[in-house]
């Protein structure tokens, strides 16, 4: 008995060569709807699915393969006397090898001209059903979604027959992929009824590559990236130069987009182990690198820079004196690249800038399950700020608390930044008590603390930071206060004649 096969494709690339030589090697093709027409127009023999069915094709091919002369040939355990007796009784074929792939609904519902209903028609049942059918039964059953697999079967038909093991495999993959598929829709709905967090949470991504480790040497690693976002990130970018990105390039190039998104002047963000090390603003880009790279010229040896604006030569110039992984930007002049791409190892990566924030989900792993939160996109202006002393900060003062305000968001808790002409000076981060930021901070900034002024990501709990402060020279603090003893450092500040505003709001991060 000849074996059979079933083809039915959305994506017809390859599929009228692959199905040929399915033929030769002795198959039986059924298929259906546009992959019929398709194969007969290349003069490929191939039945209709109604013919095997003895039932049309209705509602607008809604239904079509949803029959048991289908599934019960997809189905049927080989080995099972019972289930082939079946087969026999009820005229039903064995279906050998199923060949399918998917309606696009990722590609619909990214496409902003797709309406409600175009999606809900690209939401494909019956051949999830077709594959999941055949993927359970890999044991006697060749299922390919994937038309990068077409090559490799054959070559295994040329010399044989499929493996068990290359069976198994392929069916690992069939369930990958109705697995993704079904989390988009779901993501889809979801979103489309405003429910934030569902009883079950689906989300799938992407893989971009497989990277050479981990975090250290020990540990394996991959970047993915999700199918469907409306935000600009890392996984986006176009790479203009240098080697392939590790695991921790791309983590501390996120946290450097991250904090660039915080700031509209011409800006330039230093990152080193995630946590800022530089930030400076400035007229023009060339100059905020120069505050940037001021605000801890020994840090920033080895980290990130990511930029808001286009590279030019006068920044390029600068960037080139230092090694540094990376520079993102949304772009470089030609004679910004000719400069940076002298050196070797460097990697340039381009970004567009977004325009527009969009709130997206903060997923955290924990061991046997996982954290998710609404990202931290909370900002403020200066006329949300509440004064809490005796002296109001000055106009220049509050352009700088604000500059640190939007810096202490992103260092890891507990955390304390000073800033001081228009870039950071010193930076405490991911201390246990917030005095002991304060201080590293303080000591960091050495003679620049004189005129700083400080961020703190929380309230103080006791005035001792404030003192601290005080003795560095610092002129005034935002916070977003609320502790109970507010009002002793608020006597502190008082004391020393610092200005200290209240932001109602506090930037843990972990």
């Amino acid at each position: 008995m000849k074996k059979r096969a079933l083809i039915s494709v959305y994506d017809k690339e390859g599929i009228t060569s692959f199905a040929n030589e399915l033929v030769q090697a002795g198959y039986e093709i059924i298929s259906t709807g546009g992959t019929l027409h398709t194969l007969q127009a290349a003069h490929i023999p191939a039945t209709a699915v109604e013919n095997i069915t003895a039932f049309p094709e209705i509602l607008d091919g809604r239904v079509k393969t949803l029959h048991p002369n289908i599934h019960g040939g997809l189905l049927a355990k080989r080995g099972n006397k019972a289930h082939l007796k079946e087969l026999e009784v009820n005229a039903i074929t064995p279906i050998d090898l199923v060949v399918v792939n998917l309606y696009p609904f990722k590609e619909t519902v990214t496409n902003e001209a797709a309406s409600h209903e175009e999606i809900i028609e690209n939401i494909d049942i019956g051949g999830p059903s077709m594959l999941r059918a055949a993927a359970k039964n890999y044991q006697a059953v060749t299922v390919v979604v994937d038309p990068t697999d077409y090559e490799s079967i054959l070559q295994a038909l040329q010399t044989g027959e499929v493996t068990l093991e290359q069976r198994q495999q392929l069916a690992a993959k069939v369930f990958q992929h109705t697995a993704a598929y079904d989390a988009l829709i779901a993501s889809y709905f979801t979103e489309s009824t405003g429910e934030a967090f569902p009883d079950h949470y689906t989300i799938t991504y992407e893989k971009v590559q497989t990277l050479r480790y981990g975090e250290n040497p020990h540990q394996a690693a991959a970047f993915y990236k999700q199918p469907v976002t409306k935000q600009q990130g890392l996984a986006t970018s176009e790479q203009l130069h240098g080697k392939e990105l590790s695991y921790n390039n791309i983590q501390d190039a996120n946290a450097a987009l991250e904090i660039l998104a915080e700031y509209n002047a011409p800006t330039a963000v230093a990152v080193k182990h995630m946590n800022p090390c530089g930030i400076g603003t400035a007229d023009t880009l060339a100059k905020a690198f120069a505050h940037a790279y001021a605000a801890d010229s020994v840090s920033i040896f080895g980290g990130i820079v990511a930029c808001n604006q286009i590279v030019d030569k006068d920044t390029a110039l600068q960037l080139s004196d230092i090694f540094l992984e990376i520079v993102i930007a949304p772009g470089f002049t030609e004679e910004a690249l000719q400069i940076l791409t002298e050196k070797k190892n460097i990697r340039l990566m381009k970004l567009p800038l977004q325009a527009d924030k969009v709130i997206e989900n903060k997923y955290t792993s924990v061991v046997g399950g996982m954290l998710i939160q609404t990202k931290d996109e909370e900002q403020i202006t200066a006329s949300d700020v509440t004064v809490a002393t005796k002296r109001e900060p000055t106009e220049k003062e509050k352009e700088q608390l604000l500059l640190a305000w939007k810096a202490v968001k992103h260092v890891k808790s507990n955390a304390i930044v000073l800033a001081k002409e228009n870039r950071t000076v010193g930076i405490g981060a991911g201390q246990m008590n917030r005095v002991g930021a304060a201080n590293i901070a303080i000591e960091q900034a050495k003679e620049h603390a004189v005129g700083a002024v400080m961020a703190s990501d929380a309230f103080f709990p006791m005035p001792d930071t404030v003192e601290a402060a005080a003795k560095a020279g610092i002129t005034a603090i935002i916070q977003p206060g609320g502790s109970k003893r507010d009002q002793d450092s608020i006597d502190v500040c008082n004391q020393y004649g610092i200005a200290m505003i209240f932001t109602g709001i506090r930037h843990f991060k972990h």
